[in-house]
């Protein structure tokens, strides 16, 4: 683990290559799992508020689902998490393009301004998952054999994973963070 203002990160983050290849895998991470994307409270409230801008993006069988269930839920591990469709369905919040590639439809209603909250971060961050510790955030690499295509077309642009999330990660932690971080991995490369 690599100690950085505040943060703890696992050298995966570092060491292994990642960039989405949506073409390839239809972006299955939102389809896929046991369970919704993880919330943070402020970002379950803000789903909430914002809820009557963001419908309008959202496919009637999501609409049904927050309608039933709410604009976040509590999974069988207790976490807060957007709600499915079904017990084994996509995120509510899931939109599927002409391609059939899932896509967000709270991403979509911030890209069109009808929002100021870009998508959860926890989904923005993907393949980083924010582990909270006593007095640091752990940062490790998710693995998930759906990913496959994004671990080839990260390896063959040589993108490392925390360069992949470089947005999340300023949005989270700030530019000057980010920064650091550059610094650190040419230190750790040096190594």
């Amino acid at each position: 683990m690599i100690e950085h203002e505040g943060t703890l990160i696992s050298e995966d983050v570092f060491e292994e290559r990642f960039v989405c290849d949506l073409n390839a895998c239809k972006g299955a991470c939102c389809v896929q799992g046991e369970s919704g994307a993880p919330l943070e409270k402020d970002e379950a409230a803000l789903l909430k508020e914002l809820w009557p801008n963001i419908r309008p993006f959202i496919p009637e069988k999501g609409i049904k689902a927050v309608a039933e269930q709410g604009t976040s839920v509590v999974d069988m591990d207790g976490d807060l998490v957007t709600p499915l469709v079904g017990e084994a369905g996509e995120c509510a919040y899931t939109v599927f393009n002409e391609q059939g590639i899932a896509t967000c439809g709270v991403e979509l209603a911030w890209k069109a301004g009808k929002i100021p909250f870009r998508k959860p971060i926890s989904c923005h961050l993907y393949p980083i998952r924010i582990t909270k510790l006593k007095f640091h955030d752990g940062l490790n690499y998710h693995r998930w054999p759906i990913c496959a295509p994004a671990c080839a077309c990260g390896a063959s642009l040589n993108v490392p994973v925390f360069r992949f999330v470089k947005d999340a990660l300023v949005r989270r932690y700030g530019e000057d963070w980010f920064t650091g971080l550059e610094k650190v991995h040419r230190e750790w490369m040096a190594r």
